[in-house]
């Protein structure tokens, strides 16, 4: 079986109890993730065989970081020990009308100072067929966007299928170089590209007429930005977008398009109520998507699993999407009254 591949930057997040404000009382909650990381263990859950790549120091943090991915079943062999300090990012729980914060400490990170030659990409790329990256990696350091696109250029040249998520981070953009000029090259390397509105916009610079601010997204204007970015990156041969109608912090209309060149696909639309933690919704997507394109038999069968397994994922707390393929299957199927299985 073909090994698949993602690489970027897993943090400790944490996070105060439940809805708290940061230390509101003294605790947070300490917990692993990042984008990346999230679909690696979102594919090992689906069964597939991944080994996640990034750089890790080698100290107590670090050891526990990779514990929890090894106990998912994710392989972090490829994982390099160095560097003095693991990224860190602070989560706030918003309600209602009060919306989630995320506060970034990731400055002088192992993977921000990780440089060209530091990963033997040919080794790592060894029975390989896929390879999985974000626009979050070139975003956190010049030297870390030489990396990334050192990582596409080889998988590229080897034959892998390359997927991407733009993931734009307003907040990481700020080494001196902007997201669109760094994205703008690594996107001719990409087979499978995935993104939202803004990441189109804000990484691609391919602008959307459409009001993110009004709760309601029509998904056939999507089509003329899936269109443009087709007309732009010849290589991709396929994009998905998804579509979030921010109702409130604990309620998002959640739906998906995707555009193979061929057919405009619009899935089905998720009310999700009550959302319990929305970080990681996006990568939970592309982990169903990656699956879905590789094991079910057409392209709609995958879009419809992916957003199914992100909307489960918005019942999780943490970043990971601890979700199988049994349980996003009965969803797509129509099973989502929450009753309890006995």
């Amino acid at each position: 079986m073909e090994k698949f591949i993602t690489f970027g930057e897993i943090m400790l997040r944490l996070k105060p109890p439940q809805f708290e404000r940061f230390l509101q009382s003294p605790l947070l909650e300490a917990t692993f993730g990042g984008g990346e990381a999230n679909v690696a263990v979102g594919l090992a859950r689906f069964g597939l065989e991944v080994v996640y790549v990034s750089v890790i120091p080698a100290n107590p943090i670090g050891d526990a970081c990779l514990r929890e991915l090894n106990k998912q079943g994710v392989n972090t062999s490829s994982v390099l020990r160095k560097g003095d300090r693991l990224g860190i990012y602070f989560l706030e729980n918003g309600s209602n009308q009060r919306p989630s914060v995320v506060i970034y400490d990731r400055g002088h990170s192992a993977i921000a100072e990780a440089r060209i030659g530091d990963i033997d990409w040919d080794k790592v790329f060894q029975g390989a067929g896929w390879f999985h990256i974000t626009g979050i990696t070139p975003a956190i350091s010049l030297s870390a966007a030489e990396l990334s696109l050192e990582a596409v250029k080889k998988a590229n040249e080897k034959g892998l299928t390359v997927s991407c998520d733009l993931n734009y981070r307003k907040n990481l953009w700020k080494y001196g170089k902007p997201a669109q000029e760094i994205m703008s090259v690594l996107f001719k390397y990409v087979d499978i590209a995935v993104g939202n509105e803004e990441d189109c916009q804000k990484s691609l610079g391919v602008k959307a007429d459409i009001d993110v601010e009004s709760g309601e997204l029509p998904a056939e204007q999507y089509k003329k930005i899936t269109r443009k970015i087709l007309e732009l990156y010849p290589n991709i041969k396929k994009i998905a977008i998804t579509l979030r109608e921010s109702h409130s912090a604990d309620y998002n209309g959640w739906s998906a398009v995707l555009d193979n060149r061929k057919e405009f696909f619009i899935s089905k639309k998720y009310e999700i109520h009550d959302i319990v933690d929305r970080v990681g919704g996006g990568d939970s997507f592309a982990a169903g998507l990656i699956y879905g394109l590789n094991r079910l038999s057409s392209d709609r069968e995958a879009l419809e699993f992916a957003v199914a397994a992100s909307c489960l994922a918005h019942t999780i707390p943490g970043d990971l999407p601890l979700i199988s393929v049994e349980e996003v299957n009965k969803l797509v199927i129509g099973s989502g009254t929450g009753r309890v299985q006995r």
